[in-house]
């Protein structure tokens, strides 16, 4: 896959806007009845990139990354201010955040993932982009020691314990994360004159598949 291990400037994304979406077919039925699916099983990430832009300077270092990903061609890294963590935004990352599987005596890889849960309701996300040097990882509530006791592949979302955890063991994580997304346009306009007046550039970003 066409993707650059490398995330848009933090300070660009902070202050931008966007957020989840889902895809559901809605069928109304001659009853008045409605029947709803729905053909995705993950959510998909939409930003503005153009919003956070506060200077000339901005967009200059926005449109040297845009080249250098030639557009939609190349992925990249997204730092979502408002769900970057294992955790709730104000709080501080523990080694128990997140329960992310339960070991079987055999695997020792084991993906990365976010739990999102609303009264009854329930959506576990697949966390690909974990940002290096942020992930506790512990089995059975004992926090281990990343580079021995287990690695991160930071570009795949994937934890890797030296040794297979015991079965039915509660393997549990925290960490920041970024999103993968890309361009969602092959250009970008700006206006000097409209900028300095108050208006931004308008640099839609979605979340790829990985």
């Amino acid at each position: 896959m066409n993707f650059h291990e490398i995330r848009f400037p933090a300070n660009l994304s902070f202050g931008s806007v966007g957020g989840p979406e889902r895809r559901t077919d809605v069928v109304t039925l001659a009853s008045g009845h409605e029947e709803r699916n729905s053909p995705w099983a993950h959510s998909r990430r939409r930003y503005d990139a153009g919003v956070g832009l506060r200077s000339l300077d901005d967009i200059a270092v926005l449109i040297a990354f845009f080249e250098a990903r030639r557009g939609q061609l190349y992925g990249f890294r997204w730092k979502d201010w408002a769900d970057y963590k294992s955790c709730k935004p104000s709080e501080t990352l523990r080694h128990d955040d997140q329960v992310i599987a339960r070991g079987d005596g055999a695997t020792r890889s084991f993906q990365l993932t976010r739990r999102y849960r609303s009264g009854e309701g329930t959506y576990i996300r697949p966390i690909q982009k974990p940002v290096a040097g942020t992930v506790r990882a512990a089995i059975q509530g004992d926090e281990l020691r990343e580079g021995i006791d287990y690695t991160v592949d930071t570009a795949r979302g994937l934890l890797t314990f030296s040794e297979p955890p015991l079965a039915q063991s509660v393997i549990s994580a925290g960490y920041e994360f970024d999103v993968p997304v890309r361009f969602d346009s092959d250009r970008i306009l700006t206006s000097v004159a409209s900028f300095q007046a108050g208006e931004a550039p308008d640099v839609p970003v979605v979340e790829v598949r990985i």
